[in-house]
């Protein structure tokens, strides 16, 4: 009876096995079907939408479309890394890989120079290339959810960027020097930010920071940060000290009066 048992057992799990292989090769050939049904609509329009397709790899047969790519999103996959062919997409503007796999970009990746929009949300990855710092049209930038522990600096030289997402991270520090920086929005959610350099005074175009559920101590906001920065939203609840204690930081009141100026401005 017992060998009965263990084999009948045996055949189920071999009939399971069956059945998933069945399932995988369906998969595939459907996720076959669809990409190339994907491709062929990029190539009339030059946006490529692959989500949900269960990639392993930027798919080959986007090499040939190079030239005419406007909008790429792979997001939804398990893609760990970009093949060197990719920064050959001389026309690309919005790229988006959130939710997949990516481990770093490629060193040449700055070749991308007519990007504007990029969303590498929620991957693993833990710094830039250098040569990220030649995306000199980039305006958009989120990194959310990544393993980042220092701040990437090579952001700090782009002159049109306007809002940069680096919530959920594990940055513990910023740059000595963040005067370079031309973001107007800064997120710094859910890290582990210690310490705010006196250079954030001097940030051009800086107006919300956020620095939420990090590690801040009252001391952090000194009277030349709150009087002569330019930010006119600080999002800080959750860090080392009441925000009761905030309200009574050295140059609130001037501070307060940029939040209500911009709050008119809005409205």
């Amino acid at each position: 009876m017992m060998n009965k048992h263990f084999q009948s057992k045996g055949n189920f799990s071999g009939s399971s096995r069956s059945s998933v292989q069945e399932t995988d090769s369906l998969r595939r050939i459907m996720g076959n079907s669809n990409l190339k049904q994907h491709i062929e609509t990029a190539q009339k329009t030059g946006a490529c939408q692959l989500r949900h397709l269960n990639l392993k790899e930027v798919p080959e047969e986007l090499q040939r479309l190079s030239k005419n790519l406007r909008t790429v999103d792979l997001s939804d996959n398990k893609i760990s890394v970009l093949p060197p062919w990719f920064v050959t997409f001389a026309s690309l503007k919005n790229l988006t890989i959130s939710n997949s796999k990516l481990v770093s970009l490629p060193e040449d990746f700055g070749q991308l120079k007519k990007l504007e929009v990029i969303n590498l949300s929620n991957n693993s990855l833990t710094k830039l290339p250098k040569s990220f710092s030649n995306l000199t049209n980039l305006k958009t930038l989120t990194l959310s959810g990544n393993s980042f522990k220092t701040f990437p600096t090579e952001i700090l030289v782009l002159q049109q960027l306007d809002v940069v997402d680096l919530s959920q991270n594990s940055i513990t520090q910023l740059p000595a020097d963040m005067s370079g920086l031309q973001a107007v929005e800064l997120n710094l959610n859910q890290n582990q930010v210690s310490k705010m350099p006196a250079s954030i005074a001097q940030c051009p175009r800086l107006k919300v920071l956020r620095l939420e559920e990090n590690c801040l101590e009252i001391t952090a906001f000194t009277a030349d940060i709150m009087k002569h920065s330019k930010i006119s939203l600080f999002a800080v609840e959750g860090n080392m000290f009441d925000m009761k204690m905030f309200h009574q930081v050295d140059g609130y009141d001037e501070y307060m009066e940029r939040f209500t100026a911009t709050k008119k401005k809005i409205n």
